[in-house]
């Protein structure tokens, strides 16, 4: 089922999102579908349950198509990327080395057509989660993975990249965001009133 990417300003980006913990076919062909959203998007590495719609602990990630600067490992491994990619992180839980350094780094992000900011992050990070079959994963990663993993889970916490930035980069993006606001809430009036 093809899945509709939202913009800023509709609630659900904003919802933490729901634990799973039925791991099935419709889980499987939901994280499917997010791939293929993110995919239709043209330019996506990542996209998160809520920026389709729905209030899930589930994103995908895809950095097939960027120069790998960045490290893994997988399970005490290190497998190709195309072997793991795109990857399904279900209930995933970031935690980040105490002394890891910050970069800051301009972010984009597919719920926010057309705006990108700087936004500070751990430069490096280890994940625990779950694939689409309910098997539990550890990955430890750095650079572009380990920013795209945050970002996404930051999403399924309701939280958004706007919100990790300084008050300079928000000041310059600030009426792009309010106008994109503007513009869903006209959408989604206009959409409630023909439904």
């Amino acid at each position: 089922m093809a899945l509709t990417i939202v913009h800023y300003n509709d609630p659900v980006l904003r919802r933490k999102g729901e634990g799973v913990v039925g791991f099935d076919a419709a889980l499987a062909a939901f994280a499917a579908d997010m791939i293929a959203a993110m995919r239709d998007s043209g330019n996506g590495i990542g996209l998160a349950a809520q920026q389709v719609g729905r209030a899930k602990q589930v994103c995908v990630v895809d950095l097939r198509t960027r120069e790998a600067q960045f490290t893994w490992r997988l399970d005490a491994a290190k497998p190709p990327l195309d072997l793991i990619m795109p990857m399904v992180l279900v209930n995933p839980s970031v935690s980040v080395a105490p002394g890891t350094p910050e970069a800051v780094v301009e972010e984009g992000c597919l719920s926010f057509p057309e705006i990108r900011g700087d936004v500070s992050r751990p430069e490096a990070i280890t994940v625990r989660f779950q694939d689409e079959r309910g098997v539990p994963h550890e990955m430890s990663c750095d650079g572009l993975l380990a920013r795209c993993i945050q970002h996404e889970v930051d999403h399924l916490n309701g939280v958004l990249f706007i919100d990790r930035m300084d008050k300079a980069a928000r000041a310059q993006v600030d009426e792009a965001v309010k106008a994109l606001a503007r513009k869903t809430r006209a959408e989604r009036a206009a959409a409630k009133k023909a439904g």
